[in-house]
């Protein structure tokens, strides 16, 4: 047992022993260099725990709690003297180190080490008197005696004397915060920075100068010169005594003066400090008396309001704010700045402003009445009420604190109060007379209730970073809110059911019996151009004009050609309206060509597109009321000249092909877009609505596009290109004296010109209106798998009609073949001279081959277009093999037979299809059948099957030489060559 040795203790700090665990756990967690306070577990340790955590909780405790903490150990006292705690709550209450304080005893020279006994020498201390007290001499510092044991001292002094905090030795320069701003177990409060008053002098928030204990002494000077006013708050009955015992009315002060004191007071007695026990009463005592201070303050102002010293108003205002911000009122608003707004005279005369005279009864040229909006007594209204605004903000903006924002309240109250009062009614009665009319009335009053906006953010000018203009748009947004989702699901109703309008209206002009109901007007357009790619270029740069053409949202009555009424985009419904290219009578696409009112023709040209771009780019607002351009257009009728029927009766039969271009009209289509941009500009008008609101908004504005994409693709595409693949369908060509057209599949490429000029119209309307609400390359979106959809239903209808236009195609081509090659074209007469270039049927066929195939070029994509080639190519292989199997060929009609298949072959190998030309060289082989005298040779040609690359068989060709006309001569030869045998001789038929 000798060998066995006690563990000694060990210091916090001190060197580790190597069986004390604790200290080598301990000396693993220091590190090796000091951090800042902060961080949550560095430094030295205080037992077990790390100092910064001690300091976090110190921090936390009331002032009153202070000397038990520090009358534990040495190190707890050094912890609580630490200068960075009392730097925090000098700042909290606006202190800066005063540095004219000097101590009344002379600083020890002794300096307390971490490695000290925990709980220190507190006997060699044992003997100080009250005399040599410097902590709060002869004041209630809340409470810090401290416990009296043994009789009612401690550590050898009088019962009644207070702890000295200048008997520990004071920290050195090293545990100054030195700036540091905490970021561990404290944050400094986010209220406002105090003004200066005389119980504080600010400066620089940390002194690299300041000696040590500076914060603490400077808290200290603070503290005691608080607690006379706490023993009037004690003392005082009522709040209105408070005051007077405050403020003795024999010592006149300013308001300035008493609203310093009473901010330093509810600071002081704040729950961050805790300074005495009885801080919660004394605050409740305070704050009745902060109440009491704002009654004086507000009746200060009205006094000076009423002799128009705006001057006093201003000081009786911010000394009543001051401590009304720093939490000394009861109320949730401020009073001060909420009479003021109330007494604003805007709010007691709109009575003589009626919302219902926005709505006005017009009389059309057949009688009717109808009823329509005008916003030009709304216009009066905002303009007075707007300009009311301005003189009384800019009234709150020179008297009021820029903290109160009483500019940004009075805002609140005009939004609500003034103009919601006129636009609610307005809405309401909107509603009652139509569906449209709420619909425009809607957007129209949101367009000029968002004038307050821009009017508030011009007043406040240089303080928007107090009020924003987030803050100021959620007032008006605020009050508009009731409205808005009634107005969404209006919106998306009313215009699927005027799109469907659109297209019924369609349906009945193809299903219209009478021909005098239908506008016959001309043929086709893109076809008949001599470049097709060009003129669909010049429609869609037309339509992004267009496009560029604002949409008027604010009704009002204008002088429009003869006197109307110009509501939602009529300007713009011109613009789209003229760029139908069966209009133009010019070939640079610009020049437009319209019926007037008085029967004569008249030309309109354009807006040039830097002019128009110019035209909206004069608004700054992005919310500001816009005003199309002014087209002098004598007539706002739409002519539609591709609205066809297809109904053949009797001879009308020939001319029924002839207008299959017109069951797609880009006229409708371009009425679909203009009703769709209409509802989605209004709609766009509250696109900066934020939170849930702003996301219905969004998802309305893709529901309308995604409306629009329907009614093109499923009610008006893909039913057009339906009835004129079933009207090919029923086109034969022997009924037909043109030969080299075919003329249902020639319109039949009108039409899928037109059906893409309307998907680039459509996709040109998408990037510049869907393209700032929808993310393009997310595919998953309602929009994107719509758009998607939409192109698949054109793409389907083109290859459903291309694949009976092919049909179509073929059977006259057939048809020309066979009609335009003579019986003895291939065994002509001995001796008649030869012509060895392809024949009349061969060159016809070829023809119509080309034109059908230069047509489609450009109107389709690349994978449509060459499918088709391969399609042709394909099937006018079969037609040529069936056509070989007809006739009669003799040796020199061989040579003929070879032409008309090299013409073939170099027609299919122009169409650039690799599968389809290999086919056709093996077809060109073939015509060496027919050019070989000898049987035996013929047979060797049959016999070799890679001489035809695969295609034929000598099935195949065996079937094809039995067309030569001297196959009798030939047959047992070529049958014993290929088989070795003779069918007359081998072959017993039992």
């Amino acid at each position: 047992m000798d060998k066995w040795a006690p563990i000694a203790p060990s210091k916090p700090g001190g060197p580790s022993n190597q069986h004390n665990l604790s200290s080598r756990f301990a000396s693993v967690l220091k590190p090796s260099k000091p951090s800042a306070r902060g961080s949550f577990a560095s430094g030295p340790l205080v037992g077990r725990w790390p100092e910064n955590v001690i300091l976090g909780i110190i921090d936390f405790l009331p002032i009153p709690d202070l000397p038990n903490v520090a009358r534990a150990n040495r190190t707890l006292a050094r912890l609580v003297k630490d200068e960075t705690g009392w730097e925090v709550r000098c700042k909290w209450l606006g202190l800066a180190a005063d540095t004219s304080i000097t101590s009344p005893k002379k600083e020890k020279s002794r300096q307390l080490s971490i490695n000290d006994d925990d709980f220190g020498d507190f006997s060699s201390q044992g003997h100080g008197t009250s005399g040599n007290n410097d902590v709060f001499e002869d004041v209630d510092f809340g409470d810090f005696e401290g416990a009296k044991p043994n009789g009612g001292s401690l550590n050898g002094k009088k019962e009644n004397n207070l702890l000295d905090f200048d008997d520990l030795p004071l920290p050195s320069n090293t545990n100054s915060s030195k700036g540091q701003q905490k970021t561990g177990f404290f944050a400094l409060s986010p209220n406002p920075t105090p003004t200066k008053s005389k119980f504080s002098s600010f400066g620089s928030s940390t002194l690299s100068n300041i000696p040590p204990g500076m914060w603490y002494k400077t808290y200290r000077k603070y503290h005691l010169s608080m607690i006379p006013y706490c023993e009037i708050l004690r003392s005082s009955p009522s709040p209105s005594s408070t005051l007077s015992l405050l403020f003795p009315p024999q010592k006149p002060s300013l308001l300035p003066d008493q609203s310093n004191l009473l901010f330093s007071l509810i600071l002081f007695l704040s729950p961050r400090l805790q300074p005495l026990r009885d801080w919660g009463f004394l605050r409740q005592a305070l704050l009745a008396a902060s109440d009491r201070f704002d009654s004086t303050c507000l009746v200060a102002f009205e006094v000076f309001d009423g002799k128009k010293d705006e001057d006093g108003m201003k000081v009786a205002a911010e000394s009543s704010w001051k401590v009304w911000e720093a939490g000394g009122g009861s109320r949730d608003q401020w009073e001060c700045g909420r009479v003021w707004v109330e007494k604003r005279e805007v709010f007691y005369d709109t009575a003589r402003w009626d919302s219902a005279e926005n709505i006005i009864k017009v009389q059309s040229p057949t009688g009717a009445t109808t009823r329509q909006l005008d916003f030009t007594p709304m216009d009066a209204f905002i303009s007075h009420v707007l300009e009311a605004f301005r003189i009384d903000a800019e009234f709150a903006k020179r008297v009021f604190p820029t903290n109160a924002r009483v500019i940004l309240s009075f805002c609140d109250r005009v939004a609500s109060d003034v103009i919601g009062e006129y636009i609610h009614p307005l809405l309401s009665q909107a509603r009652a007379v139509s569906q449209d009319l709420f619909l425009q009335a809607t957007a129209a009053t949101f367009v000029q209730a968002w004038k307050l906006v821009d009017l508030v953010m011009e007043v406040v000018g240089d303080e928007k970073a107090t009020i924003s203009r987030e803050k100021v748009e959620d007032t008006v947004f605020r009050m508009f809110e009731q409205h808005l989702d009634e107005y969404l699901d209006d919106e998306t109703e009313r215009v699927k059911h005027h799109l469907e309008d659109i297209c019924k209206a369609w349906d009945q002009q193809l299903g219209a019996k009478d021909p005098g109901s239908r506008s016959l007007g001309t043929g086709p357009t893109f076809l008949t151009s001599a470049n097709p790619d060009q003129v669909k270029r010049n429609v869609l740069a037309g339509f992004k004009d267009a496009l560029l053409l604002p949409v008027t949202i604010v009704p009002r009555t204008v002088t429009f050609a003869t006197n109307a009424i110009v509501t939602g985009s009529t300007q713009a419904v011109s613009g789209l309206a003229m760029l139908n290219p069966q209009k133009w009578t010019g070939s640079n696409g610009k020049i437009v060509k319209k019926e007037s009112s008085e029967g004569g023709d008249v030309v309109f040209e354009l807006p040039d597109t830097a002019e128009v771009v110019e035209k909206v780019n004069d608004g700054n607002n992005d919310l500001d009321e816009k005003s199309g351009y002014n087209l002098e257009v004598p007539s706002q009728k739409v002519e539609k000249d591709d609205s066809r029927s297809v109904t053949p009766s009797g001879k009308d039969k020939e001319d029924t092909f002839d207008k299959l271009q017109l069951l797609v009209s880009l006229d409708t289509a371009l009425e679909l877009i203009q009703a769709d941009r209409d509802s989605l500009k209004r709609a766009e008008t509250f696109a900066k609505y934020p939170g849930r609101a702003g996301l219905h908004v969004r998802e309305a504005i893709e529901e309308i596009f995604i409306l629009m994409l329907k009614a093109a693709g499923d009610r008006h595409i893909a039913p057009g290109f339906r009835i004129a693949t079933n009207q090919m369908s029923t086109y034969k060509p022997s009924e037909h004296e043109t030969t080299t057209s075919v003329a249902p599949l020639l319109q039949f490429f009108e039409l899928v010109h037109i059906g893409d000029t309307i998907q680039s119209m459509i996709q040109v309307y998408f990037d510049k209106e869907l393209s700032p609400y929808v993310d393009k390359t997310d595919f998953l979106t309602a929009v994107m798998r719509e758009k998607k959809r939409f192109e698949s239903v054109l793409d389907d209808a083109v290859a459903a009609g291309l694949n009976a236009g092919i049909e179509v195609l073929m059977n006259q081509v057939e048809h020309i073949i066979i009609t335009k090659t003579g019986p003895r074209e291939y065994y002509p007469v001995d001796g008649a001279p030869m012509d060895l270039g392809p024949t009349k049927g061969c060159q016809e066929a070829i023809k119509c081959l080309e034109m059908h195939c230069n047509l489609l070029r450009g109107s389709t994509s690349k994978e449509v277009l060459e499918v088709f080639y391969q399609e042709v190519g394909i099937r006018l292989q079969a037609i040529l093999q069936r056509h070989l199997k007809r006739q009669i060929i003799s040796l020199e009609g061989g040579f003929q037979i070879i032409a008309d298949l090299n013409t073939y072959h170099a027609f299919v190998a122009s169409l650039k299809q690799q599968r389809i030309t290999e086919d056709f060289a093996n077809l060109k082989m073939l015509g060496h059948v027919y050019i070989v005298s000898d049987a035996k040779d013929l047979a060797q040609i049959v016999r070799d099957v890679t001489r035809y690359g695969g295609t034929f068989t000598p099935e195949d060709i065996y079937e094809f030489i039995q067309r030569r006309s001297d196959w009798k001569k030939i047959e047992k030869t070529v049958d014993k060559a290929m088989y070795a045998l003779s069918v007359r001789e081998d072959c017993v038929i039992m």
